[in-house]
């Protein structure tokens, strides 16, 4: 694994699967994916281990992440810090992973704006129907707060423009292999471009030798 990975930004309406399918493309393709592990100020639950499902900080340290712009980005949900480091993110991508960052629209964006090359894909149900009922079948919430997700899932619809990809998520192993396939295919992209542009400035310092 020599070609630089790519950082992926994976978005969706709430019930429109993204964890399921980034669960399955990690698992899947195991030797080109990595999660990306945040940062939180929130004690470890039962089983948790720091490193791995996330690096458990104090709110010191964590402020001082921020402070040295070492987070990709940041938010606080009820007085816990959430965030993604930087280091962790470039390393895995120096080592050829692709690194998934599943976030929801408004952390994206700011991913965007600090990472130009940040590879952002928009996950969809087939309509509105099926949306409408993959969270009811969940079983997991009153009709008052799926009315909540599906009213923000319409404000979402304005920001998807904003993304480089949009899968539809009709059949989950259908929609892995198209997630995968854009990723590979913007990886090997960019290994085409950056060696391209190697070897083109390489023969012109080889052609300006010749003329001296």
């Amino acid at each position: 694994m020599n070609k630089k990975g790519v950082l992926v930004v994976l978005s969706g309406f709430s019930g429109s699967g993204k964890g399921t399918v980034v669960k399955e493309l990690v698992e899947k393709y195991s030797d080109d994916y990595c999660l990306s592990i945040s940062a939180t100020t929130r004690s470890p639950r039962n089983g948790e281990q720091h490193g791995r499902e996330y690096f458990f900080l104090t709110n010191n340290e964590f402020e001082s992440m921020i402070e040295g712009d070492e987070l990709i980005e940041y938010a606080k949900y009820v007085s816990n810090y959430y965030g993604t480091p930087k280091k962790y993110v470039k390393e895995q991508l120096e080592k050829g992973y692709n690194v998934i960052l599943e976030i929801e629209m408004q952390g994206a964006l700011k991913v965007k704006e600090q990472l130009k090359d940040t590879l952002m894909i928009f996950l969809v149900p087939p309509n509105f129907v099926e949306l409408k009922d993959r969270l009811i079948n969940r079983q997991t919430e009153d009709m008052d707060t799926i009315n909540k997700r599906l009213d923000r899932s319409v404000e979402e619809t304005e920001y998807i423009d904003k993304y480089d990809h949009f899968v539809i998520n009709n059949q989950v192993e259908a929609c892995v292999k198209e997630v995968n396939d854009i990723i590979m295919n913007e990886k090997n992209k960019r290994a085409f471009i950056e060696k391209y542009i190697k070897d083109f400035k390489n023969d012109y310092k080889e052609f300006k030798k010749g003329e001296n």
